[in-house]
């Protein structure tokens, strides 16, 4: 596909950042241009990758949820990266994991109700996960910045 994102479409990617439900038609409004438009932009944007959704976010802690821990993962061999991944994908209280230079194999964040809850996942779960050497936990004390990075 030989489209290139311009100008019009950097700002549509602002407006929608800063708020995903507000209607195309007020976008294309303080745009200056016709709702048909956005529609055909945000398509493209979507077939290029540039957009992958768009989702709502919930609060961890308005349901109980209330340690946020990054764990470090250290594999015995490289080669146990995939499966491993698999097995995670089955541990609904990882919300991101990645694969990493450095120290870990695997950088993990996970969302856990309580402390208990966190040591139920990282010995029940996590730590018997073939390959899985050992971990090392971080607990979030407060989350000081989440942000997209800046369209420009």
């Amino acid at each position: 596909m030989n489209y290139q994102i311009d100008n019009l479409d950097k700002q549509i990617l602002v407006l929608l950042m800063q708020d995903v439900l507000q209607p195309y038609t007020e976008i294309a409004k303080e745009l200056g241009v016709s709702g048909g438009t956005i529609h055909v932009r945000m398509r493209k944007l979507n077939e290029m990758g540039v957009v992958k959704g768009s989702q709502l976010i919930v609060n961890p802690a308005s349901l109980g949820y209330d340690v946020c821990a990054f764990i470090g993962v250290f594999l015995e061999k490289g080669s146990e990266y995939r499966e491993a991944v698999e097995q995670m994908r089955q541990i609904p209280e990882i919300v991101e994991l990645h694969y990493t230079t450095g120290s870990y194999s695997m950088f993990a964040k996970i969302i856990c109700r309580d402390t208990k809850h966190l040591r139920e996942v990282l010995n029940e779960k996590l730590q018997t996960i073939a390959g899985v050497q050992r971990t090392e936990t971080f607990i979030s004390l407060e989350e000081s910045i989440n942000r997209q990075i800046k369209v420009e």
